[in-house]
């Protein structure tokens, strides 16, 4: 059975602090996922992240899921307060007892909890595809400082994310691709 993973879709991620972001379509195509497991009686998995900093986007009013991917009352919501949502919850207890053995994930950010969560649920022996137009990154996600380098853009801080996890962690495939269309 496929389970849909979205990771982090909330609104704590439209705050400026984050700065640029590629992909102004990632939470709409999460949606179609979305609207497409419901209907094909995928699993879906929800994952919020609930910052413990002082004054983060990703506390109060920022943990709020985006409209696109509401959670429904029986969908389970995972809370966690590091990069992967297997970190902390029962997530992997979860899949096991269901017999899920393919995920399907998405969300925000590419290049931390989305590329965290995808590389340990690989680890841990399921099969993942990446819906790599269902995830975002931020330019703040590609500080490149430590090299004497200027900072990397949002997007090729997103594709760098996903060819690192395309082929041994993951099978990067568009949400099109996934849905047949």
């Amino acid at each position: 059975m496929t389970t849909l993973i979205l990771i982090d879709i909330q609104t704590g991620f439209d705050d400026p602090v984050w700065g640029p972001r590629n992909n102004p379509e990632a939470e709409t195509n999460a949606g179609r996922l979305l609207a497409h497991a419901r209907t094909a009686d995928w699993g879906v998995i929800h994952i919020r992240h609930a910052s413990h900093t002082p004054g983060s986007p990703l506390s109060g009013d920022g943990l709020a899921f985006k409209p696109e991917v509401t959670p429904l009352p029986h969908e389970p919501i995972f809370e966690k307060s590091v990069n992967s949502a297997f970190i902390g919850t029962d997530l992997e207890d979860r899949l096991r007892a269901s017999r899920e053995t393919d995920l399907v994930i998405c969300g925000l950010t590419t290049p931390h909890c989305v590329s965290t969560t995808t590389r340990m649920a690989a680890n841990l022996g399921f099969t993942v595809t990446l819906a790599h137009d269902a995830c975002a990154a931020f330019a703040a996600n590609a500080d490149t400082s430590w090299a004497g380098l200027p900072p990397m853009s949002a997007e090729d801080s997103h594709i760098t994310a996903v060819s690192h996890l395309h082929g041994e962690f993951a099978s990067a495939r568009s949400v099109g691709d996934i849905l047949g269309l």
